[in-house]
């Protein structure tokens, strides 16, 4: 079972359907392949409350606006809508419920095989599975004596079965921040572990999306850019000190790009710190017993705990080369170096918004493949 296409596109959700409809716009023959039975299969998993942390206006795919009504910031069922509208819009249509076993490059051109049997040759790949592919899950010495529920964020819907419980979330990422509100919300005693310092920003300053900020300060050096901002976010966000946590030593704009991590989003996690209602723990050092969780300055005790400790992009796990793409942070390029025809899409963290580079991105590599056909012409 062989299929030809010029380019095949792995993966279905936004990196990927952006991918596709550029190379559609440019009149790029391609297929799209999914491992999962649906396109945008992981917005449709994610917990109940998500809510994009970036505005509607500036995380619109290209060629394509939201519909006329989402929220300003999009919830999980408004974003999905939104990708079935853009499939539909661009006549994608994927290969759905196709695994990608391997990836390899052999006589120049590139040989995908999938789960379903089906071998795709292709004269370019583009890698739009993201970055939140395989979950991490740490392990503690003394784990297996657990007995309290130990749920990564990634298998996280709502907190209504841990109402009445005390419940540690690990991390304060926005996936963490998120979780701990929702955990708030549906009566559970909440705390949250963070591991070190940190950089807070509020989700708006002065009405405006901390986006547009960050989109305005974008051609300054990051560290310039956070000096300007500093006096803006101090105002919104306060002293995080105050609350317990540790400030970063560089400001959030050089954090994004020094270690390609996002700060934390404030929507409304530090107000309930500051009503008491989430606690704020350093990091967890072992397990002990059934329920104790031990820190530096002794053991509490806590029914569950929510792992928001990230996720690996896994790209090993199918690409010939995939340990070896990477930068030191881990990102891969756009378009690889010693590798003729392989792009990413959706990989790079960046301080202008994830879904606003993915447009970008998806421009750029429809571009580039399409001069390339011109020139082969």
């Amino acid at each position: 079972m062989e299929r030809q296409t010029d380019s095949l596109v792995i993966g279905a959700g936004p990196a990927g359907l952006a991918a596709a409809a550029c190379l559609s716009k440019r009149g790029v023959p391609f297929v799209v392949v999914e491992k999962e039975a649906s396109l945008g299969a992981s917005w449709r998993r994610h917990y109940d409350r998500l809510h994009l942390h970036t505005d509607k206006g500036h995380s619109a795919l290209p060629y394509l606006d939201f519909p006329t009504g989402t929220a300003r910031y999009p919830s999980r069922d408004e974003v999905v809508v939104y990708l079935e509208q853009y499939a539909s819009y661009f006549g994608i249509a994927p290969d759905l419920a196709e695994h990608v076993d391997s990836v390899c490059y052999r006589d120049r051109e590139w040989i995908t095989t999938t789960s379903a049997g089906q071998v795709y040759r292709s004269k370019q790949v583009v890698v739009a599975t993201g970055r939140n592919a395989v979950p991490h899950s740490p392990q503690w010495p003394g784990q297996e004596q657990f007995r309290g529920r130990i749920v990564h964020s990634s298998e996280y819907r709502n907190g209504a079965a841990f109402r009445g419980q005390d419940v540690l979330v690990v991390g304060l990422g926005n996936s963490a921040g998120e979780i701990a509100i929702d955990l708030c919300e549906h009566g559970a005693r909440v705390a949250v572990a963070v591991r070190g310092a940190v950089n807070v920003i509020p989700r708006e300053i002065l009405g405006l999306p901390v986006l547009a900020v960050a989109i305005a300060l974008s051609r300054l050096p990051a560290r310039v850019a956070d000096v300007l901002a500093a006096p803006l976010i101090r105002l919104t966000v306060g002293d995080i000190s105050e609350l317990g946590l540790r400030k970063l030593p560089i400001g959030p704009i050089a954090q994004i790009e020094t270690t390609s991590k996002v700060p934390l989003i404030d929507t409304g996690v530090l107000e309930l710190v500051r009503a008491g209602r989430i606690a704020v723990l350093g990091d967890v050092r072992s397990l002990q017993g059934e329920t104790g969780v031990c820190f530096d300055d002794g053991v509490r005790r806590f029914d569950a705990m929510i792992l928001a400790t990230g996720f690996q992009p896994g790209l090993e796990r199918f690409l010939e080369m995939g340990a070896n793409v990477g930068t030191g942070r881990g990102q891969p390029p756009i378009k690889a170096l010693g590798a003729e025809g392989l792009y990413f899409c959706g990989f790079r963290v960046s301080p202008t918004g994830m879904l606003r580079d993915i447009g970008i991105e998806a421009r750029w590599i429809a571009e580039d493949i399409a001069a390339g056909r011109r020139h082969c012409c």
